[in-house]
């Protein structure tokens, strides 16, 4: 079925189609007053003025509006139960961690809370956060479980991702992070806690088939590098692709244990050193960036997004959607962070939030920016231009998502 995209105002995307670096990561393609033709959910070609005897089976007006790609979100930790506002209210009052923790707080309440309630309430908690997403622009999101922490809780969560997958009108990848913690019943024996992910969690996960990545917290006292390598190995053995939460805390070394290893991402990377920048450039690990986190955390050390973006690695950004850290459903604002914070210029924080994202899902061939043949995913923005969308922060100028060509949301 083919459909015309009309009254353009101005259309936003990403020069490359796989992914922005270096020159390339500083511009954007903009075309004025053009209009879209779709087919079957695929972009056709972009025209300046529509030819009147086109037979279309449909129009969508964007009524003078700037079209962007879909946005893409490769991190995030949607699928749980309760939320954190009393810890984070605690947090603005000057409470550590550790007291935090102590006072029932911190990831354990999230995991004691996930692990109680059922699959059908995960559902509808997870459906009703991905829909405020899809709201703020986000059409392609990755999901990861890692509220459980014991087999029985993570297939759950991966479970309700593979529903969400189903059910819901946009792209989902599913991640298994079993070893996002050390749950209290193993704070004795770690090592029981890896074996038990090595030898039954990461097989169960692949043999239901409902998990494509496997991801870890490598981290000064949570997973070290020798930890994460023996679990990360086993995940690549199973057939597992490797993303990593890395040196977010301390210069662990986790960037160059993803470079070793082949992962496809390396994630928040706020102490990352210059030796594992080099390595994950080498190997094309995506880096993405997290600033939504490190505001919500308060600290004034962000990753150096700027210098990697200028020695050419590939700078994707995420929300980190979670009830502890990153409580937020808006992309626009972690594009907004990423310029005041990180130091991008717009054009680089909207090529990361789009087809860098989706390079870090190997999902640069469908969507991510605005080329024939690829998905018509799109944004429609009330807006003068697509440098508003910064400028303006704070607020949700969305007024339509289109995915696969049809409209998923609309104002």
């Amino acid at each position: 079925m083919r459909i015309l995209i009309k009254n353009i105002k101005q259309l936003v995307s990403p020069v490359n189609e796989d992914f922005a670096i270096l020159s390339d990561f500083k511009r954007l393609s903009v075309y004025e007053n053009v209009s879209i033709v779709v087919n079957n959910g695929i972009i056709e070609e972009i025209i300046e003025e529509p030819d009147p005897d086109i037979e279309v089976a449909g129009v969508i007006n964007a009524r003078n509006q700037v079209v962007m790609p879909a946005f893409v979100d490769p991190h995030t930790h949607l699928v749980f139960a309760g939320t954190r506002e009393d810890e984070f209210n605690m947090r603005i009052q000057g409470k550590t961690y550790m007291e935090i923790a102590k006072a029932g707080g911190g990831i354990n309440s999230t995991v004691k809370k996930t692990r109680e309630a059922s699959e059908e309430e995960l559902f509808k908690t997870a459906k009703r956060n991905l829909l405020k997403m899809i709201e703020h622009g986000i059409g392609t999101f990755e999901i990861k479980s890692g509220y459980g922490l014991n087999m029985e809780t993570e297939l759950k969560q991966l479970n309700v991702i593979q529903r969400l997958k189903e059910t819901m009108p946009v792209d989902i990848k599913a991640t298994f992070l079993g070893a996002h913690e050390v749950p209290p019943e193993y704070r004795d024996n770690k090592q029981k806690y890896i074996d038990l992910l090595i030898n039954e969690m990461l097989p169960a996960a692949k043999e239901q088939g409902i998990a494509e990545y496997c991801d870890i917290f490598c981290e000064e006292g949570v997973f070290d590098i020798e930890e994460s390598r023996e679990i990360l190995t086993k995940a690549k053995e199973l057939g597992f692709k490797i993303r990593m939460h890395a040196d977010e805390l301390t210069p662990l070394g986790g960037a160059e244990l993803a470079a070793e290893l082949g992962a496809k991402s390396a994630d928040h990377l706020v102490y990352i050193t210059d030796k594992g920048i080099d390595a994950m450039i080498s190997k094309n690990v995506v880096f993405v960036m997290l600033p939504g986190t490190t505001f919500f955390l308060m600290s004034e050390r962000y990753a150096p997004a700027k210098k990697i973006a200028e020695r050419g690695g590939i700078v994707a950004l995420s929300t980190d959607f979670n009830p502890g850290s990153s409580y937020t459903h808006s992309m626009p604002m972690i594009i907004t962070l990423a310029c005041l914070k990180m130091g991008l210029t717009i054009e680089q924080a909207i090529n990361a939030a789009t087809i860098n994202a989706a390079y870090s899902l190997d999902l640069h061939n469908k969507t991510g920016s605005i080329h024939k043949g690829k998905q018509a995913d799109f944004i429609f923005l009330d807006i003068p231009s697509y440098k508003f969308l910064v400028y303006n922060y704070g607020v949700n100028h969305i007024t339509a998502l289109i995915k696969k060509g049809k409209v998923v949301f609309q104002k």
